[in-house]
């Protein structure tokens, strides 16, 4: 093997050099390194998984969000409705009210004008016998007795009010 320029024992001894090298990296080098890609690619599937699960925690906000939006504007719709209502029965019940006080009024003038119609009929009535006995008297020349005059003329009146009613 001289003849190819081999030396044995210096091929020898470069091959166990070799092997002991390979073993020395393979033991100090490779060994680690493996273990920090393997490290490293467990941290990278990790975050991953965690931007997986921050994604759908951020999916599943977004839609508890949109579901307080749309309850809370049924909310504001059925608080608007309320309102709505309550003011339109505020409005039907002063309206309401306020007829009735009207009525009131009307029933306590006609009242009133009834009596003052009343007290001014019987007004009439004495000044009317007033004026016949004094007219009665002057026509006569006498004096009439004013109270039996006066009884006379009321019953007078008096039948011709119930001849108008009737």
């Amino acid at each position: 093997m001289e003849g190819l320029g081999i030396n044995l024992p210096v091929l020898i001894s470069q091959l166990v050099n070799f092997i002991i090298l390979f073993v020395l990296l393979y033991v100090v080098a490779y060994k680690p390194i493996m273990r920090m890609f393997d490290e490293r690619s467990r941290k990278i599937k990790e975050s991953m998984e965690q931007t997986e699960l921050i994604k759908q925690q951020a999916m599943n906000a977004e839609q508890e969000v949109k579901k307080q939006i749309e309850a809370a504007s049924k909310q504001g719709q059925e608080m608007i409705a309320r309102a709505t209502r309550t003011g339109e029965e505020m409005r039907q019940k002063a309206q309401e009210q306020a007829k009735l006080d009207a009525d009131a009024l009307i029933a306590k003038a006609r009242v009133e004008i009834k009596a003052e119609r009343d007290d001014a009929i019987d007004q009439l009535r004495k000044e009317f016998a007033d004026l016949t006995i004094l007219a009665a008297g002057k026509v006569i020349g006498e004096s009439l007795d004013k109270e039996a005059h006066r009884q006379l003329i009321d019953k007078v009146l008096k039948e011709s009010t119930t001849l108008k009613k009737g």
